[in-house]
């Protein structure tokens, strides 16, 4: 791992641990960040953040942390040792939803299989349950539950 992947992981814990722990803005909805890009000159972290919640929830939560843009950056720089404090961007990440959608749409184009342990009869409405393997059914020792004898093999000097 890179330091440029340590620092960014660091602060996207140090900024989720900032807005969960020392934030009280009442604007913040249940917020959950991403990711955090930084720039290579480790001035400028743009992190990415989801909310769960509705249209007016993300608008709410964007203002919050635009807001405590100031305050964030002030406790980023106390906890972690760089010589700039990198300024910080907030910007929405809505790939969560967007892939929750498509599921939702792929399901309703391809309905999800039943399951394999019981499934229902299309004419009589009756529950069938599943058999036992083949193997199983009437087969000496293996179906009763002892394990079958293993056999030595000897090989013959010639």
């Amino acid at each position: 791992m890179s330091r440029h992947d340590r620092i960014s992981e660091a602060i996207k814990q140090e900024v989720s641990i900032i807005i969960h722990d020392e934030l009280k803005d009442p604007r913040l909805g249940f917020v959950t960040i991403i990711n955090v890009e930084l720039s290579k000159d480790y001035r400028q972290a743009k992190i990415l953040f989801s909310v769960l919640g509705k249209e007016e929830e993300h608008k709410k939560t964007q203002e919050a942390l635009d807001s405590a843009l100031g305050f964030i950056r002030k406790l980023l720089a106390e906890r972690i040792n760089l010589r700039f404090a990198p300024e910080i961007i907030f910007r929405e990440d809505r790939s969560s939803e967007y892939s929750v959608r498509i599921q939702e749409i792929l399901d309703e184009i391809n309905p999800p299989l039943p399951d394999k342990k019981s499934t229902v009869e299309p004419t009589n409405g009756r529950v069938k349950e599943p058999r036992p393997s083949s193997g199983a059914a009437g087969k000496g020792k293996e179906g009763r539950g002892e394990q079958p004898k293993k056999v030595r093999r000897v090989r013959k000097k010639v």
